[in-house]
């Protein structure tokens, strides 16, 4: 016959661990980073293999175009917050809970304008193309490290921020901008030839 033991002899609870997020530490970070650069390399060799009918290309044409609208419309909207902010229509915790908002369809549409692409056939040979693939990696990398940014600065229990976090920010912004609209000029022009 077992015993249990009495409430008072058993050893006190201890809080379950808490799960490591990706936004925690830049070593998890660069872990995705990691990932994103091998997934990236990924869909660059599959689309050097992957053979699609006209109907596919169509399909794929929508699906690329519709995920530009929906990842670089967020990345406009987040940026638009940021304005509000700089003019003080809105506070800085405004914005950054607004733009930590946005960070789904952000990706959402940044994985379905690679996902798409890879049916597109892309010339690697050109120049123009190699560039637009660059502006993309530089993009994901930049969206990673934004997202610990934006954790950090959640974080922060004041209303005023360090001038780090807001030339992090503001170098952030910057480049995610060059990113999206180097590669939206690109494309349309590759779309042209």
């Amino acid at each position: 016959m077992s015993v249990l033991p009495s409430e008072s002899s058993a050893s006190p609870q201890t809080a379950p661990a808490q799960r490591l997020g990706l936004y925690d530490t830049w070593w998890t970070v660069a872990a995705a980073a990691l990932a994103a650069c091998l997934g990236l390399s990924a869909c660059a060799w599959i689309s050097l293999h992957l053979r699609v009918d006209a109907t596919l290309h169509i399909a794929a044409l929508f699906a690329h175009l519709a995920s530009l609208v929906l990842g670089f419309g967020a990345v406009l909207v987040a940026d638009y917050y940021a304005l509000l902010c700089l003019t003080g229509r809105c506070t800085l915790r405004d914005a950054l809970n607004n733009a930590g908002r946005l960070h789904v369809p952000i990706w959402t549409g940044l994985a379905g304008l690679v996902a798409s692409g890879v049916m597109l056939h892309p010339d690697f040979g050109s120049a123009l193309t190699r560039t637009k693939l660059g502006l993309v990696l530089v993009l994901t990398l930049n969206g990673l490290q934004a997202g610990l940014l934006n954790r950090r600065m959640t974080q922060q229990g004041a209303d005023a921020f360090a001038p780090r976090f807001l030339a992090w920010g503001a170098a952030t912004a910057l480049v995610s901008q060059v990113c999206w609209w180097g590669a939206v000029v690109i494309g349309f022009r590759n779309s042209q030839h």
